[in-house]
């Protein structure tokens, strides 16, 4: 009988020198955020109970207020001061009647529950095109703006402005990033400038790159800066103003107050991105964001090196000129003309095709075909963008659909009612902060919550301007990460993760929540009444 042997299996052994790859958890992309807290709005909607105050808005045509209940059943009301008063609305009639507040305002002590109203999980892609629907004005000024870029990229204007930039700005880097901060501080705080900020990513991103930073100091240069613009408010006719009128006050009351809170904010901010830039220029390693730092060059680097290419000609200055008067143009037309985004996009419009014919025309032009071509792929490339805007109001849709949002703001007003001003102050910007994810709208938070929370103010003594800061300083901490907000289009232009962006945010939201806090708590005390 023959003899068996059985041979020993060599033990598998890693090789001198390489680690065993571990599976590195990839963090979701801006769609599949927005997706997923979708579903989980749906979801609230099963468990958390229906219910809704009465609403007040004025009928323009018939000189009226409307009063809506809760089961919806509408009527007409004297559009008078008395009839605000028999209402306990503390808000002046002229601020219906002039067209400062246009949206339904909520009635203070007529909340009811109702009936659950659960949304479906079949209707998800329903709200979310509803979403897109109702942003549809903002998607189109996205798409024109788009438009804009494309044209005037195909001329060669911005390789050649970029270069002569960059020639004079050395050594002093961080003077541009400074100066663009400041500008976008300025103009949070004095018109809200959020929605519009997209449209200076495209310009600014490759310069940026040019003198050595990241994406994290892009977005943080122009959304984090206007944030904390339209955080600490001051004339910002969509928050400061519209919630001063709303809870029954002028929005110079206060003024000083956040006025002060604005330049401590922008001093601590601008410290902290001038810390984070010169980090990441010194060591491109040390960015949050490094690991897609080859991508988002390649997506946003100007990489023509030819000669041609940076010959800075009469022409491509002009079409640079044009381009940035488009910008300076929205800004004087938002403050002073009242325009919104139709408007801003019929510019772009405009400006683009102006840009087709100095760029596109003559013996060097690129010609009509090109220049027709270059708009189309620059609209496309920021249809993503435009959709997340959309979906994120579709979130919205399922919370109002739901008749949620109402139940959680009664819920937070009795919470705080009875508590001591600085105990109710600080509770209140908690409460603020929470509902700036389920109600991301400024104007939005501000008349559904304003005409509750005022009255509450009253009964524990401090003024009303301080729980409009509150407002201002809790829901806009809170819209530094929301995805329900402006920040998911920006992270997706410039496809950017939010774990990235979260680690280079949250000690500003950190900052803003603690300093808002003692800030208030001390005004509770010395401003008394």
């Amino acid at each position: 009988m023959a003899e068996t042997t059985m041979e020993a299996r060599p033990i598998p052994t890693e090789e001198p020198g390489k680690e065993k790859k571990k599976r590195k958890f990839s963090f979701p992309s801006a769609f599949t955020i927005l997706f997923i807290v979708t579903i989980i709005a749906v979801i609230c909607t099963w468990f958390v109970p229906a219910g809704q105050y009465s609403k007040l808005l004025y009928d323009a045509d018939r000189g009226k207020l409307e009063m809506t209940t809760p089961t919806g059943e509408t009527s007409q009301l004297d559009a008078t001061q008395q009839t605000l008063d028999d209402l306990g609305v503390k808000i002046d009639i002229d601020q219906f009647t002039s067209g400062a507040i246009t949206k339904a305002v909520s009635i203070p002590g007529t909340y009811e529950g109702l009936d659950p109203h659960p949304v479906s999980i079949a209707d998800i892609p329903y709200s979310m095109v509803w979403g897109v629907i109702d942003g549809i004005d903002v998607m189109v000024f996205i798409l024109c703006l788009g438009g804009l870029i494309g044209v005037v990229k195909v001329t060669g204007a911005f390789e050649s402005g970029l270069a002569a930039l960059t020639k004079k700005t050395k050594g002093r880097e961080f003077l541009l990033v400074f100066g663009v901060s400041v500008f976008m501080i300025f103009g949070g705080t004095m018109c809200g400038l959020e929605e519009e900020a997209v449209a200076f990513y495209p310009i600014l991103a490759p310069i940026f790159i040019a003198l050595g930073y990241d994406s994290i100091v892009v977005v943080g240069a122009i959304f984090m800066a206007g944030s904390i613009g339209t955080t600490f408010s001051t004339v910002n006719p969509f928050s400061a103003v519209i919630a001063s009128n709303a809870a029954g006050t002028v929005f110079t009351e206060g003024i000083a107050v956040r006025a002060f809170a604005l330049v401590v904010g922008a001093i601590v901010f601008l410290l902290y991105l001038h810390w984070y830039a010169k980090k990441v220029q010194a060591d491109p390693k040390f960015s949050y964001s490094y690991e897609d730092r080859d991508k988002f060059n390649a997506q946003w680097e100007l990489n023509d090196n030819t000669a041609a290419a940076h010959e800075f000609t009469l022409r491509k200055k002009i079409v640079l000129v044009i381009f940035v008067a488009a910008f300076v143009l929205m800004i004087i037309g938002v403050m002073n003309l009242g325009w919104w985004f139709p408007q801003m996009a019929a510019e772009f419009v405009t400006l683009a095709i102006l840009v087709m014919f100095i760029g596109g025309t003559g013996k060097d032009g690129v010609g009509e075909s090109k220049m027709v071509d270059a708009f189309g792929s620059g609209a496309s490339s920021l249809v993503p963008v435009a959709l997340i805007i959309g979906l994120a109001r579709g979130v919205n849709h399922v919370l109002t659909e739901g008749m949620i949002s109402d139940t959680m703001l009664n819920a937070a007003s009795n919470l705080v009612a009875g508590m001591s001003g600085p105990l109710f102050v600080i509770c209140l910007l908690l409460i603020f902060f929470v509902l700036g994810f389920v109600v991301p709208s400024s104007s939005g938070l501000a008349v559904l919550a304003m005409p509750i929370f005022a009255p509450l103010a009253d009964t524990v003594g401090i003024p009303r301007w301080i729980i409009v800061a509150a407002y201002q300083f809790g829901q806009y901490a809170m819209l530094y990460i929301a995805p329900t907000g402006l920040v998911m289009a920006t992270l997706q232009m410039l496809d950017m993760k939010m774990s990235h962006w979260f680690k280079f945010v949250w000690p500003m939201m950190v900052f803003t929540l603690v300093f808002g806090a003692i800030l208030l708590s001390i005004c509770s005390v010395v401003f008394a009444v």
